[in-house]
């Protein structure tokens, strides 16, 4: 005998999402004090669950499917029509393998060099600037690096506009109205380019290096041994651009930690990788990025006394899973040391998803996102002095994605 979930009242409570953003699922476990709980969205039943086994049961493959679960205007923008996150069993994990092959450290390498070299050029041109915006500078310097470590040639002066897209992809799927259409319309413009590099590609016009995505990617065949179509390439080679620039996000939030916490600067000065480590992971766990994942109940199936029903929309916490104290002490305050003795769980520490690498749905550019962050943290502390001005430093925790209000100005830069 199953016990009921614990249920929101009301028809619906999709507008109450949408207003609470990242602490919309989390304000209600602590509500109903339930790591899961049953309300309406859109009109339909919804399960929204979080917490570490919440997580384990989650990405389990014989619980929940991806089928089905990602919203059209989630696939117009963020991701794209039949990209790997809307795919599940053999394909899925036909798909990963190919994403994982640029993850080798010959590939991360490479990685490394790229971001080192337009650090050192974005700086050199921020010394002749009295103020820059950080998030926006680094947004088209990511841009720079995405492009080339994916093999894909964008002429200089198209790197902004670009960056501009790839953007407005990743910042509009909750979006209403104008805003939304602006990511739908620059899905569909590069998508398009990138289809036409993919021709170019497999005709012998141009010829990325082979161990680039837009190489390993036009190249790559099915489980019926047939090269995937021109519009799938296109769509899985901006799942390789469009988060690398929205690392910029955790870059922002990496000088925002710097700036409140001048007592972990000082501790980072001395060097020490480890702390270095840390300082990022606790970057990605304290700030806001993705609140939350969809599935589908992949068949019925009892956990924790509570029955779930096939084809049912669930939600998973991200962000309150990196924020419940059953797993993090102290769970609201900054403090790097926590990963010290961490044990490395792939379900409690879930900034970008979570499970395993290569037979789950945990995302395949984690390695990517802490190369980055690290040359970049590195960066930010030995390679640059700057002044932050007063600016409003605060951040929203409804807008997704989040990122402080003055995108973080900075001035007086110099090298050092």
């Amino acid at each position: 005998m199953s016990n009921p979930i614990p249920h929101e009242d009301g028809m619906d409570h999709t507008l109450s999402l949408l207003r609470e953003g990242y602490l919309y699922i989390l304000n209600r476990r602590r509500g109903f004090n339930s790591d899961v709980f049953e309300t309406r969205l859109l009109g339909k039943k919804a399960i929204c669950m979080g917490g570490k086994d919440a997580a384990e049961i989650f990405y389990d493959p014989d619980k929940f499917q991806r089928e089905g679960s990602a919203p059209n205007r989630l696939k117009q923008t963020l991701f794209g029509k039949g990209a790997i996150q809307t795919l599940d069993g053999a394909q899925h994990k036909h798909r990963k393998e190919m994403f994982m092959s640029l993850m080798s450290l010959d590939n991360l390498k490479r990685l490394k060099e790229m971001i080192k070299v337009q650090w050192e050029t974005t700086a050199e041109k921020w010394e002749q600037s009295d103020e820059i915006v950080f998030y926006e500078e680094v947004q088209e310097m990511l841009c720079k690096v995405a492009c080339q470590w994916a093999g894909v040639p964008v002429p200089g002066d198209e790197v902004k506009n670009l960056t501009n897209d790839l953007e407005a992809m990743y910042e509009s799927p909750g979006a209403m109205g104008p805003d939304h259409w602006k990511g739908r319309n620059a899905r569909n413009r590069v998508e398009k380019w990138v289809q036409e590099l993919v021709d170019n590609v497999r005709d012998g016009k141009i010829q990325p290096p082979e161990e680039t995505a837009l190489f390993r990617f036009s190249w790559h065949r099915d489980l019926e041994g047939n090269l995937l179509n021109a519009e799938i390439v296109s769509v899985e080679v901006i799942n390789i651009l469009r988060p690398i620039v929205a690392i910029s996000i955790y870059l922002n939030f990496t000088l925002l930690a710097l700036h409140h916490h001048p007592e972990e600067r000082k501790k980072l000065l001395s060097g020490d990788e480890k702390h270095a480590e840390m300082f990022i992971q606790e970057v990605r766990r304290y700030y806001p990025f993705f609140p939350f994942i969809a599935a589908r109940v992949r068949t019925n199936f009892m956990w924790k006394n509570y029955q779930f029903e096939e084809n049912t929309l669930t939600l998973l916490d991200l962000y309150g899973t990196n924020h419940d104290p059953l797993v993090w002490d102290n769970p609201d305050v900054f403090r790097p040391q926590r990963f010290n003795d961490w044990e490395g769980s792939p379900f409690g520490f879930i900034p970008q998803g979570g499970g395993e690498y290569l037979m789950g749905h945990r995302c395949a550019g984690e390695w990517v996102t802490m190369e980055l962050m690290k040359e970049s943290l590195d960066y930010l502390l030995n390679g640059i002095a700057y002044d932050v001005p007063n600016q409003d430093l605060s951040y929203s925790m409804v807008s997704v994605p989040s990122i402080p209000h003055s995108k973080i100005v900075i001035q007086n830069v110099n090298r050092n």
